[in-house]
């Protein structure tokens, strides 16, 4: 098994920073999540806290060693579910993949939280693990090249988070905004 993980601030209240959960896709810098599906969206009358499941559409090009292996397609798909509690203000979000997942499984985890000076607490991490017992050094391999992949979407979300963060901010100021 292999893990990746990344801690940083965001320069926004949480309540922006939840908003703007819902806008991350699509943008221009990941371009691999090409659809957003909602399949179910509940809040508790007692807590407030709002459960979102949603599947991601993604495209990834891999190694061409990975296709013949395993067959499969470009086309993948993601399980997300998230919790939104706006007492706490606390935001999770759980996505595991569902393609391709008899052979290696990529469990995420984010956790939003305020921060002082009116900024918002961004924690992520991901267990990814191949499921080939019989073959662990091309088990290995696969999961260095997942987290390797998954570091470089990693990193192009944030910067296109903070896209979506910075057009709600200036959406927000800019003159008859409600």
């Amino acid at each position: 098994m292999h893990f990746f993980s990344q801690s940083f601030s965001y320069e926004h209240p949480w309540a922006h920073v939840v908003v703007g959960m819902w806008h991350k896709y699509p943008n221009p810098k990941c371009t691999h999540v090409v659809s957003i599906d909602v399949v179910d969206r509940t809040i508790d009358p007692t807590t407030g806290i709002i459960r979102t499941e949603r599947i991601l559409g993604c495209k990834q090009k891999a190694p061409t060693w990975i296709v013949k292996l395993f067959g499969g397609s470009e086309d993948a798909f993601v399980r997300e579910i998230s919790f939104v509690d706006p007492v706490r203000q606390t935001a999770s979000i759980t996505s595991v993949n569902l393609s391709l997942s008899q052979f290696a499984t990529c469990l995420e985890r984010i956790q939003y939280t305020p921060a002082p000076g009116n900024r918002t607490s961004f924690t992520q991490t991901a267990e990814i693990q191949a499921r080939m017992a019989l073959w662990r050094s091309a088990a290995d391999g696969l999961e260095r090249w997942l987290v390797q992949r998954f570091e470089q979407n990693a990193h192009l979300g944030k910067l296109g988070f903070m896209d979506v963060l910075r057009a709600l901010e200036e959406r927000q100021a800019a003159p008859g905004a409600v």
